[in-house]
Parts: structure tokens; sequence; C-alpha cells
């Protein structure tokens, strides 16, 4: 079972394991969608997302960013 939009701790984990280097802070919306998406892991609908759900997705990558 992977993962599902609705996951966003594990995908936020996900996207600071992939790119550590990376400063949350400066990534777009629509950046972020597609790295997501081309996680091995993710596996969901790309389009079943929104603003709230990447938001979400964000502040834990920030989190584990600091």
């Amino acid at each position: 079972m992977g993962l599902k939009w609705t996951d966003s701790r594990e995908i936020g984990e996900a996207l600071y394991d992939a790119r550590p280097e990376t400063d949350p802070t400066t990534v777009r919306f629509t950046d972020m969608h597609q790295w997501v998406c081309e996680l091995d892991e993710f596996d969901d609908e790309p389009t079943a997302s929104n603003e709230k759900i990447l938001e979400a997705i964000l502040l834990v990558w920030l989190d584990e960013y600091q």
C-alpha cells in the first residue's frame, strides 16, 4: 500500500529524504506536486491534491528541514 495525499506526514518526510538540501520555503507548489507524484512510494491520483493538502505536506517538510 503506497502513499496517498492524506499521508502528509509521510510524504513530507519522504520529500525531505529525497531532497535534503532543498529549502522548502523556496519550492513552488507546482514543483512540489510533481516531486510528490514522482516518489516511488506514491500511489494516488495526481489530480486529487489541493492547496490545503500541499500546505500540510510543506509544513512537515519544513519541520524536517529545520
